[in-house]
């Protein structure tokens, strides 16, 4: 959602910060800021509304030019307060104190009530202003900048993510995190902080991941940490694999279209070193994973969004394949309930970015709930929240996602969680060595059908003016593919804005097929599988009521083209596994074109943010 880039270097700092920020656009906002603090000591801020390039205008109108070596950056996404100038970012306080904050304050009307009695101003209508007041008071009985924030720290309810600088302390910056990521970024000209290491891919790849409750003193030759309880610590720098070139649109008009086109090698990536020529490595998902995975008897899948649909997905395998129960629940409602636990329960956490708040949270109401649960993380982020707090991890390699709408980390976590449940499987006896060298050959086969698909995108393209006056549209899908039509119906709804729905085709009868006119689209998934032949019942039942019908199928399924109908096949010779890989990469398309044809953002839809860190 919202965030922060700043650093304190031997060049002027605000070209860096703001290709810092535009690299931070994906993550969702509605307005920026910069602060600098310039030669002579005094913090120079401007701020504006909307985009980053709204912001890059107005400097370049600014009589008195912002530079300086220290200087803090934000993009705010609202949570208190309208998106508007007064309560953009960086705050001030008493013009000596700057901060910049991602997160939530909960306690903030009791702190604001206290600080207006101590004779604070409010200029903006955020929770943030009430910590920069804090930090300025707390610095009236503290020896240095260190002190006085992490006196404030201990008095703030809620997450936080924070960067302050000072003119009384002209060489340093204080970093500090709860609930919400900050990095440090080492480099040969100075140190950085941002809440995403994408931020900082131009100035270093040496980083410092900041742990719960850490906070740290950047100078310009000097990191000093401190952890939650004040003790002095070290945190490891770790060199990214991240490069410049995988965050760039290369030719691309979108990173959407991109990232879609990127699937098969982004699945070979997943695969590689995960499978033999035959089986499935288990210990590709830790250490202990095989003695774990032995003792299972229930599996619990914790995720948001996209990630639940994957979930979803998850269930049906898992029940089908491995012969374990499962229960798929969001985030956001599973951490405010008391749920039971058997023994052997595995705990499943799905993220890209590994920092999903809800989905954090959901792990530690588990782990206080039940001690001795094993928890399990399948995220796109190496050092996140979610890795740090899970006894084993699996790292699925899509690279870098910067379309606010998730493609490539789908598909990599449902190829994941096809090997959690062959894994699962294989250690159950519930598959054989022949059934695990045939889900093995279709996963290595997964890279050449997307390619197959992506071929269809011209006629795809085509479809999509159908929708160029629509207002609604319907999805469906029976089994593992009504998960997938929700998840269709979550792309064209993210970024075309159309209201969609999804439902298992069998529900028409009980409520959806009220809605069906000839203005209401309908697209339908139809794998050749057991469960065809009363999809294709269902299809009747759309066309008698006049709708426009989209029907994807393999080659195999022979669905009847009709008046109104447009049947498309995507490919042949699917599975059980690959079928829902492959019959998103359609959806995908579909809701992109679309996409292009409202004229939205595909890549930074209204009010939305790639990585959801606030509750």
């Amino acid at each position: 959602m919202c965030g922060i880039v700043g650093g304190i270097t031997t060049k002027n700092i605000t070209p860096l910060l703001m290709d810092g920020l535009k690299r931070l656009e994906y993550r969702g906002y509605d307005s920026s800021g910069l602060v600098i603090l310039s030669q002579d000591n005094k913090l120079l801020r401007e701020r504006a509304a909307g985009k980053v390039k709204n912001l890059e205008n107005k400097l370049k109108l600014v009589k008195s030019k912002l530079e300086g070596n220290v200087g803090l950056a934000h993009t705010r996404w609202a949570t208190h307060g309208k998106p508007s100038v007064k309560n953009a970012h960086p705050h001030i306080s008493k013009k000596s104190i700057s901060l910049v904050h991602n997160g939530i304050i909960e306690n903030y009307i009791e702190l604001k009530d206290l600080q207006m009695k101590q004779g604070y101003e409010f200029t903006s209508e955020t929770d943030t202003e009430v910590i920069v007041h804090a930090i300025d008071h707390a610095l009236k009985s503290s020896d240095s900048l260190l002190k006085a924030t992490q006196k404030v720290i201990k008095t703030l309810d809620g997450s936080y993510g924070i960067g302050v600088l000072s003119s009384k302390y002209p060489d340093q910056i204080i970093a500090t995190r709860k609930g919400s990521p900050l990095v440090i970024g080492i480099g040969d000209n100075g140190n950085y902080v941002a809440s995403d290491q994408m931020a900082l891919l131009s100035l270093t790849d040496k980083f410092i991941f900041l742990e719960e409750g850490d906070i740290a003193e950047i100078k310009l030759d000097k990191i000093t940490i401190y952890d939650l309880n004040d003790n002095l610590v070290e945190r490891p720098i770790k060199t990214s694999k991240l490069k410049i070139a995988q965050i760039d649109l290369e030719g691309n008009d979108h990173f959407m279209q991109k990232e879609i086109f990127e699937q098969p090698q982004a699945i070979r990536d997943t695969l590689e070193s995960r499978i033999t020529k035959n089986s499935v490595v288990i210990p590709a998902f830790g250490y202990d994973a095989e003695k774990i995975f032995q003792k299972i008897r229930q599996v619990q899948i914790v995720a948001c969004g996209t990630s639940y649909h994957a979930g979803l997905v998850a269930k049906y395998w898992l029940e089908d394949i491995a012969k374990v129960p499962c229960n798929v629940e969001v985030a956001s409602e599973y951490r405010y309930r008391n749920p039971i636990f058997l023994n052997g329960t595995l705990f499943v956490t799905l993220s890209q970015s590994g920092e999903t708040a809800d989905t954090v949270e959901a792990l530690k109401t588990a782990k206080k709930i039940n001690s001795s649960i094993i928890s399990l993380c399948i995220s796109n982020s190496a050092e996140s929240s979610l890795t740090r707090l899970s006894d084993l991890n699996f790292l699925t390699h899509a690279g870098p996602e910067i379309g606010v709408a998730s493609t490539k980390a789908f598909t990599t976590q449902l190829v994941a969680l096809s090997l959690l449940v062959c894994s699962i499987g294989k250690l159950k006896n519930t598959i054989n060595i022949k059934q695990e060298k045939k889900i093995v050959d279709g996963l290595r086969r997964l890279p050449g059908l997307i390619n197959n698909a992506l071929l269809q995108e011209p006629q795809i393209k085509k479809l999509a003016a159908r929708f160029k006056d629509k207002n609604s549209a319907l999805f469906l899908g029976r089994g593992t593919m009504y998960a997938i039509a929700m998840e269709g119906a979550l792309k064209l709804k993210e970024i075309s804005y159309i209201h969609a729905e999804a439902y298992p085709a069998g529900e028409l009868k009980h409520g959806p097929i009220a809605l069906i006119d000839k203005n209401m689209p309908v697209i339908a998934i139809a794998p050749n599988d057991e469960l065809l032949g009363k999809l294709k019942s269902n299809l009747q039942e759309v066309k008698s009521r006049g709708s426009q019908m989209i029907v994807f199928e393999d080659e195999d399924s022979k669905v009847q083209e009709m008046e109104a109908m447009e049947v498309i096949q995507i490919t042949s010779n699917l599975g059980r596994i690959s079928a829902p890989i492959i019959f998103t990469i359609p959806l995908q398309l579909l809701s992109y074109h679309v996409a292009l044809i409202k004229g939205t953002d595909v890549d930074k839809p209204r009010n939305l943010a790639k990585s959801v860190t606030v509750e």
